[in-house]
């Protein structure tokens, strides 16, 4: 009898310890995965990451090809006749006035970066800490009439966000650090001396802080679309009200 219930006390005691161990194993399962050790399951991410960017690159290659044959029919419908091609004209207007397309022409660079290691002290500082100077001289561009400006290649419009990420800041979605490059289009002499005005923006990065400071006049500067899609929800076009004589 004795024997009995000591086997029923061990058999008691072998489904309680298998419950334990199966919840353990489930939970540990729901941490690092089905069977994967956590560098396994990081080494899978970073290659379904990598997949993931190869197929962003390929679509987007796809998409400027079809891009560039809608523009071959526009331009090839717009030959036919003066009306369309008044119409086509307008077209690539706005498109430049919104940043879709490609442009090239004369004016600025401006590159700013980060001070030499052994000439700071204290904190580091960084370019990419100073959002209201990039943004002072994205404000000196426009008023100096710049037709497109671009900051490290990204396209700089009316819907483009500069944020503070970490050690980087995002524009237009995308990471980038310094140097800091901005680009502009326009009248290259008056950019310039926009630019460079005593007790202006760029007079004092120079002589207040310990940032690197280039500017230069181009003749050939290439500045890219805006990539982004922009969808709207709540902004509706006004119907015009036109008034017969």
């Amino acid at each position: 009898m004795k024997n009995n219930k000591g086997q029923i006390a061990i058999m008691i005691i072998c489904v309680f310890l298998g419950v334990i161990l199966a919840i353990q194993i489930k939970t540990v399962n729901k941490t690092v995965g089905e069977g994967v050790l956590p560098t396994q399951r990081a080494q899978q991410l970073a290659t379904e990451l990598k997949k993931l960017q190869d197929e962003r690159e390929t679509l987007r290659k796809e998409l400027d090809e079809l891009e560039g044959k809608i523009k071959l029919y526009e331009k090839g419908e717009a030959d036919k006749n003066v009306y369309t091609e008044n119409l086509y004209k307008d077209l690539e207007k706005y498109r430049m006035f919104a940043g879709n397309l490609d442009v090239e022409g004369p004016g600025i660079v401006l590159e700013i970066n980060d001070p030499p290691m052994d000439i700071q002290f204290g904190e580091e500082s960084s370019i990419v800490d100073e959002l209201d100077i990039i943004l002072q001289i994205i404000s000196v561009l426009n008023a100096s009439e710049a037709e497109a400006i671009s900051i490290n290649d990204q396209r700089y419009t009316a819907y483009t966000e500069i944020v503070r990420a970490g050690n980087h800041i995002e524009i237009n979605g995308v990471s980038v650090g310094p140097p800091i490059v901005i680009k502009a289009i326009g009248d290259s002499s008056m950019l310039e001396s926009s630019l460079s005005l005593k007790g202006g923006i760029l007079w004092h990065l120079e002589y207040y802080t310990d940032y690197i400071v280039q500017l230069r006049q181009e003749k050939d500067i290439k500045i890219p679309k805006y990539r982004k899609i922009k969808e709207f929800t709540f902004a509706q076009p006004v119907p015009e009200i036109v008034n017969w004589p």
